[in-house]
């Protein structure tokens, strides 16, 4: 008897291939929106983090100076004793914080 070698080829069907390309889509459906669910969480509790220690800023500005700093928060955000690396931006929206003047407190 003669030994055929059978020509066999390695591979994946194409019913193979459908089947991991459902499931990384059914996979990628699921996590995908939680990730941007995640990220847009993230920068609000990053935005009162930042408010937090601007108004703790603010508040040793008071005792240390006698007087509230100005609305656009200049001052503060120029002095290396309160702020050294300057005032953050906002991480939702990339504006910068400004003071309320009748409750001196970030808006």
């Amino acid at each position: 008897m003669k030994n055929r070698k059978r020509n066999k080829k390695g591979g994946f069907s194409l019913l193979e291939l459908l089947a991991v390309v459902t499931i990384l889509g059914i996979i990628a459906a699921i996590i995908v929106p939680r990730v941007s669910v995640s990220s847009a969480t993230a920068k609000q509790r990053v935005r009162d983090h930042h408010k937090a220690t601007i108004n703790s800023a603010v508040e040793r500005y008071y005792v240390d100076t006698g007087g509230w700093p100005a609305n656009d928060l200049t001052d503060i955000g120029a002095d290396v004793n309160y702020f050294p690396e300057g005032i953050p931006a906002n991480p939702v929206d990339a504006s910068a914080y400004t003071l309320n003047a009748t409750t001196h407190r970030v808006n």
